[in-house]
């Protein structure tokens, strides 16, 4: 219930999902013995890519790692737009980041119910090339609501480069969201890049994400503004891959969107 005086505000469900380009990781020895799956078409992506539909249908926004844009592993399917379809989401972007030779494909993905005012993305700095952030933004000026996808390095170092960058990009918009696969804990000395050039904040909640099947490490987060208040933090099957999706109810004022 809002005070008295208290500008209005809008609920908005928000999901992110590393979905492992549909593929299926339910034990470590997966990553030796199902290798094949993430250069061919085979196996059962097409019911995974449903599952995952089914989950992000029930959400407002949703941010994707490691969509397959389109390359052999995927049937030359663009996995953002198929979820797209599937969970009927009339708005969709995607960010090809990583192409092995046509084989396999990698994207950040967006979706959404929202008509985006615009989009824009960016490459990632880092000893290997190959990561982007993509943003959506969803109201007018500095105002306006940003929603930020990004997978992040395994190492540290690239993964400071990469956090400055995206500081940088978000260090004027109040009303920001950030989410992904950071590949760290939310706690690890060069987040605090994003703590202190930011209106960003740490989660309140730790949810671990990883791996799916007996999930022991907090990799995957949804960060917000200061501004912006959030509820009901919970990890969530995405199909067969081996991170749990990440699922929030975020407030967010009404001046922040275009409606």
């Amino acid at each position: 219930m809002l005070e008295a005086g208290a500008p209005p505000t809008r609920r908005l469900r928000v999901l992110s999902a590393n979905i492992q380009a549909g593929s299926s990781t339910r034990r470590y020895s997966d990553y030796v013995t199902r290798s094949w799956s993430h250069a061919l078409p085979a196996g059962r992506k097409r019911t995974s890519l449903d599952a995952i539909a089914q989950l992000a249908s029930q959400h407002d926004i949703v941010g994707l790692q490691e969509a397959d844009p389109g390359s052999l592993r995927s049937g030359f399917t663009n996995q953002t737009h198929y979820l797209a379809q599937r969970a009927g989401f009339h708005y969709w972007t995607h960010q090809p980041n990583r192409s092995v030779g046509g084989v396999a494909s990698s994207a950040n993905g967006l979706l959404s119910r929202l008509e985006p005012v615009r989009i824009s993305d960016h490459a990632l700095p880092g000893r290997i090339r190959g990561r982007g952030v993509l943003l959506g933004h969803f109201g007018d000026g500095r105002e306006g609501l940003t929603v930020a996808v990004a997978h992040l390095s395994l190492g540290a170092k690239s993964r400071l480069s990469q956090l400055s960058f995206i500081a940088e990009l978000l260090q004027d918009h109040p009303n920001a969201v950030l989410m992904g696969d950071f590949n760290c804990l939310p706690d690890v000395p060069e987040m605090e890049v994003l703590y202190r050039n930011t209106s960003l904040r740490p989660p309140e909640c730790i949810v671990p994400t990883f791996p799916s099947w007996k999930p022991q490490r907090a990799i995957d987060h949804i960060l917000v503004s200061g501004d912006l208040h959030c509820a009901d933090a919970k990890a969530l099957p995405a199909a067969f891959s081996d991170h749990l999706a990440l699922a929030m109810e975020i407030e967010v004022p009404e001046r922040s969107l275009r409606t």
